[in-house]
């Protein structure tokens, strides 16, 4: 499959040109009391606040995230695709409470997404023609996913 950028440029982060901003995303009760609440996240700036509480309610992974991760090699898969794993040496050398947490930035959702569809497509065979085509592939889903002109029909 041959993939032409659009949004995105060669070398570049396809968050490049987008702006983030920290918000807060919160379910509360008809009471008042809170049910769920994530502080200080990053999402895309033009995102509305419905927007991020979806996204922060829904897609953020809220625990079990390694503090530290690190690349598995794979040899038929070029190295921006390789799934990470924990790096239980780095994790050791932290606070036990500060080993895993949750996603607090959308931008690790969007990575986390396309980097594995781009894989699936990898291992798929769907990217023959060349790795650049792969790259293109992911970093533009990226981009549509942070300035929502593409979402996943459901959590993923």
């Amino acid at each position: 499959m041959r993939i032409e950028r659009r949004f995105t440029k060669p070398g570049q982060s396809a968050y490049a040109e987008i702006e983030f901003r920290k918000a807060l995303s919160e379910i509360k009760n008809p009471d008042g009391s809170v049910v769920f609440r994530l502080d200080n996240i990053d999402v895309p700036a033009q995102f509305s606040q419905v927007a991020a509480d979806i996204l922060a309610q829904k897609y953020f992974r809220k625990a079990g995230v390694p503090a530290r991760l690190k690349k598995v090699e794979e040899n038929d898969v070029p190295s921006f695709l390789w799934r990470s794993v924990a790096d239980e040496a780095e994790l050791a050398k932290l606070p036990e409470a500060e080993r895993y947490g949750s996603e607090i930035d959308a931008r690790q959702v969007f990575d986390r997404l396309a980097g594995t569809w781009t894989y699936w497509g990898w291992k798929g065979g769907y990217f023959k023609a060349s790795e650049e085509d792969a790259r293109a592939f992911r970093d533009e889903l990226a981009y549509m996913l942070a300035t929502q002109r593409v979402a996943p029909n459901s959590p993923q």
